[in-house]
């Protein structure tokens, strides 16, 4: 069955009734969060070998075995697979039907509706399968709010904006830049925007926001290296096209104040959160490539990339490198035009 997140919550800390759940979605951290928060539920905080098998895509074929074999220590048992998709469907389907206890974790990427093994865990009544989102907006405004407070540290709307544009991407990274922020603010401290400037990374690293300055600034080759790093490092599909929006979106504001006759450094400099001062050379050169036209056409292409990503059965990851590569070709032809 299909849970939503008041159920899956229920579900993460009690899946007593449940042979089987699928976390799938383009947070990859969020995946892992609640995978091991199902393995804690089942096991505690014991570290028994023999009541946790773990294995990715190449052990699909034991899933029916390690779901049927009892623990040596006795208690149920939890099989974690990594890497989930529809190649697994057939032997899910066995294990389902099968003898045993355990409870099977499935970890998964993005899977569209009519995946195989989304719908055979939707349709079980003893499975479940729960969507793991990147938080956007005033969910990810809280959950920033919330993992500071813990720490009794506070933070400025203005820098609370600037993070909400960089964060979110990928559950396990966001916590951890909070994190960072929080140790660096110390307990009665308060996050204001130069902290999070000095302080938090951009998930990816510097390179996604290399990449889409390149891409701006009409460097297809640059842009495709550095997305290639920034996908290597943890940066999902669907986040690096939401951040490519964002930095698309701010240069479209600048490009409108300009036009109502505001100078461009002043634009610049009206923008929330403010253009960090080292790519201030760089935006500005994109802003002379892009007329305002050009910028909200683009706008709409992201938009449409990230939603073929959630609606259709093509690959995110070929999506959202065509939705760069888009952007960096439109670019390079302004800059050969000038």
């Amino acid at each position: 069955m299909k849970l939503d997140a008041r159920a899956a919550a229920g579900a993460l800390g009690n899946p007593a009734a449940y042979r089987a759940v699928l976390l799938h979605g383009p947070d990859a951290g969020l995946v892992r969060e609640r995978g091991g928060a199902l393995v804690r539920a089942v096991l505690g905080q014991a570290d028994d070998p023999f009541r946790l098998a773990e294995f990715d895509r190449e052990g699909f074929a034991r899933i029916p075995e390690e779901m049927a074999a009892l623990a040596l220590t006795g208690g149920r048992r939890v099989v974690r697979v990594r890497e989930a998709d529809d190649r697994a469907a057939s032997a899910v389907t066995a294990a389902l039907k099968g003898p045993g206890e355990a409870l099977l974790v499935l970890e998964a990427g993005e899977l569209p509706s009519r995946s195989k093994l989304r719908a055979l865990i939707e349709r079980a009544p003893d499975a479940a399968a729960i969507g793991c989102y990147p938080e956007e907006g005033r969910t990810l405004a809280q959950t920033i709010r919330t993992r500071l407070g813990e720490r009794e540290v506070g933070i400025t709307s203005e820098a609370l904006d600037w993070l909400c544009g960089r964060l979110g991407a990928d559950r396990m990274a966001s916590a951890a830049e909070i994190d960072k922020l929080a140790l660096y603010a110390g307990p009665g401290g308060r996050i204001e925007i130069a902290d999070a400037l000095a302080v938090a990374g951009d998930l990816a690293g510097l390179s996604l926001e290399d990449a889409l300055f390149a891409a701006t600034l009409g460097d297809p080759a640059r842009a495709d290296r550095a997305l290639e790093q920034a996908m290597a490092e943890g940066a999902a599909p669907v986040g690096v096209i939401r951040a490519a929006l964002i930095h698309v979106q701010r240069l479209h504001r600048a490009r409108a104040a300009m036009a109502a006759g505001v100078a461009e450094q002043e634009a610049m400099r009206q923008l929330r959160p403010p253009v960090f001062i080292r790519r201030t050379g760089a935006f500005a050169a994109a802003l002379r490539l892009w007329p305002e036209t050009a910028l909200a056409a683009a706008s709409e292409g992201l938009f449409e990339a990230e939603r073929a990503c959630k609606r259709t059965g093509a690959p995110a990851e070929t999506l959202c490198r065509n939705a760069i590569a888009a952007l960096a070709r439109r670019a390079a032809r302004a800059r050969k035009g000038k």
